[in-house]
């Protein structure tokens, strides 16, 4: 998601007035500090949700204490204890059953508290946008996982490579599009089902970015103005 920082996600970030952010999957911590630089400048708090980053998150924490809360854990067990964030950023774990989820407990939070926050969700289109990945396999309920292998991927096929290909040694679906499967299917299921009037946005640059926010012309006026300047 770090590639979108510069001309979509802090911009957004300014147009939100973003003080409470969730990360949701933090891995190498590059947009990370991003984010914690921006709270540094606004007095905001990050709260990262990462079972394995893949930094030096005491590092993290010694230059950015008051801002920076770690949460070591897979988000869909520590989104349902979080209240009052307005500015959620999602690169986890990406399949349908963790996303879709993820943007129900978004959708309760909200409807407690009166204010649904800017959602922002990495890889909405190839090769996950329509195919789940694993990073985690046994957090995931059987009846909810596609059989999955460990072998790449190649655009415009449906079956996995025997050798090589995209993203080879994760846990990706043996077959792309169906039903419950994929980011971009999670999305869309969750919008058909919300009771929350909401607004969704979309880049299909660098693995696509997708936008949901509250239903409200003048803002989806901006957020189309923040996109369009991007030229991603």
């Amino acid at each position: 998601m770090l590639v979108f920082w510069e001309k979509v996600i802090l911009p957004l970030l300014n147009w939100a007035g973003a003080k409470k952010i969730v990360e949701i999957g933090s891995e190498f911590g590059g947009n990370t500090y991003k984010l914690l630089n921006y709270c540094g400048a606004t007095n905001g708090q990050l709260f990262a949700i990462d079972p394995a980053p893949q930094y030096d998150v005491h590092e993290y924490k010694r230059m950015f204490h008051k801002q920076f809360h770690m949460i070591l854990d897979y988000s869909l067990e520590i989104l349902p204890h979080l209240n009052g964030y307005d500015f959620v950023l999602i690169d986890g774990d990406h399949n349908w059953y963790t996303v879709f989820n993820e943007l129900k407990i978004i959708e309760t939070m909200a409807m407690k508290t009166g204010k649904f926050p800017a959602v922002l969700l990495h890889d909405t289109e190839w090769p996950y946008g329509r195919r789940d990945m694993y990073y985690f396999p046994e957090s995931i309920p059987p009846a909810f996982t596609i059989p999955y292998a460990q072998k790449g991927m190649e655009h415009g096929r449906s079956e996995l490579l025997e050798s090589g290909g995209v993203n080879w040694i994760l846990n990706n679906a043996i077959y792309e599009n169906g039903e419950r499967n994929g980011v971009l299917t999670a999305i869309e299921d969750f919008l058909q089902h919300t009771r929350l009037h909401l607004s969704f946005h979309q880049l299909h640059s660098h693995n696509g970015l997708g936008i949901i926010t509250t239903k409200n012309r003048y803002s989806d006026e901006q957020i189309k103005t923040i996109l369009s300047a991007s030229q991603l």
